[in-house]
C-alpha cells in the first residue's frame, strides 16, 4: 500500500497526492513539488497515510523537499514579478484589442513558466499576445482560458449571504447543481435569488439536496389521499424541515399538520 501525503496549492485548491519520500513532514507544512504545471509550493493538508492502490494514480509523485528560506524568497519574488507582468499582458492584450478578461498571473517556482488565467465569451487567436509577452518575460507562457465559477474562485468575494463564497474558502470542486435542486426546495425561482457571483445557480443549493431528496421518499406526495384521525383527506403541502404534511380533511376548512406516523392509512 502506498504511503501518500495530502497537498493542497491554493485556497479551497483540489488536493493532490505525494509520495512523502521518506520526509517528515506535518499538516500545515509547506512544501515544494512538481505539479501538472511545473515546480509550485504547495501545503501540507493530510500527513502521510497508507491508501489502497486504487485510491491514487500510481505512479505517484515525490515531494521535492521541504520550503526552505531561499525557496520563500523565490516565492514572493515570483508574486512580485507576476503583479507587473499582469500589468504588461493587460496593455497588450488592450493594444491588441482581445476581447478577454484577464483574471491572475502565476509563475511556477522556477519561473520556467509563467500562467495566465482568464476569461472569454468566445475563442481567442491570442498566438500574437504570446508571442510579444514571450519576448518581453523570456519564458515559457500558457494562456488559461477558465469558466465564470473558476474566476470567482480565484478572486473570492462576499456571497448574497453575507459570508465570503464558498468556492473561495473551502470548496474543493465544483458539483453539478440544477434548477430542479430549488424547485425541490421550494425556493423563489427568481434567478437573482438563487445565482452566486458567478451568476449561476448557488453551489449551496446542493448541499441540503439529499437531505430534501430522503425526506420527500418518505413522505407522501401532494395530491395523495390519506386516512387522518379526523377523516378522509388530501396532501396539499410538505413542510420538508419538520418532516410534516398538511392535509385538508373533507368536512374542515382549515388546514392540519400532521407526522407520518399520525396517519392511520395512505393511499397510492
Amino acid at each position: 500500500m502506498p504511503n501518500v501525503v495530502g497537498v493542497q496549492f491554493q485556497k479551497a485548491g483540489k488536493l493532490e497526492y505525494y509520495a512523502p519520500n521518506q520526509l517528515n513532514v506535518n499538516v500545515g507544512d509547506w512544501v515544494v513539488v512538481e505539479s501538472k504545471r511545473g515546480i509550485e509550493i504547495g501545503i501540507v493538508k493530510f500527513p502521510p497515510k497508507d491508501v489502497a492502490n486504487e485510491d491514487v494514480t500510481l505512479p505517484l509523485k515525490e515531494i521535492i523537499r521541504v520550503v526552505n528560506e531561499e525557496d520563500e524568497e523565490q516565492y514572493y519574488n515570483n508574486e512580485r514579478d507576476a503583479k507587473q507582468a499582469l500589468e504588461l499582458c493587460k496593455r497588450v492584450v488592450k493594444e491588441q484589442n482581445l476581447d478577454m478578461r484577464l483574471v491572475n498571473c502565476e509563475y511556477t517556482l522556477d519561473k520556467s513558466k509563467v500562467i495566465f488565467n482568464f476569461t472569454a465569451d468566445d475563442r481567442i487567436d491570442f498566438r500574437k499576445l504570446v508571442k510579444v509577452l514571450a519576448q518581453n518575460l523570456k519564458t515559457r507562457i500558457e494562456l488559461r482560458q477558465i469558466g465564470v465559477r473558476d474566476e470567482a474562485k480565484l478572486l473570492g468575494g462576499i456571497g448574497p449571504c453575507g459570508r465570503s463564497l464558498c468556492c473561495s474558502t473551502f470548496l474543493g470542486d465544483f458539483e453539478p447543481v440544477s434548477i430542479k435542486m430549488a424547485k425541490d426546495q421550494n425556493l423563489s425561482l427568481n434567478p437573482t435569488k438563487i445565482s452566486g457571483a458567478c451568476g449561476r445557480l448557488m453551489c449551496c443549493l446542493k448541499y441540503e439536496n439529499d437531505y430534501y431528496e430522503e425526506v420527500r421518499n418518505e413522505l407522501p406526495d401532494i395530491g395523495t389521499t390519506v386516512v387522518t384521525p379526523e377523516g378522509d383527506g388530501k396532501v396539499v403541502g410538505l413542510n420538508i424541515l419538520d418532516i410534516t404534511m398538511q392535509v385538508k380533511v373533507k368536512g374542515f376548512e382549515q388546514l392540519f399538520d400532521y407526522k407520518l406516523d399520525e396517519l392511520l392509512e395512505v393511499h397510492s
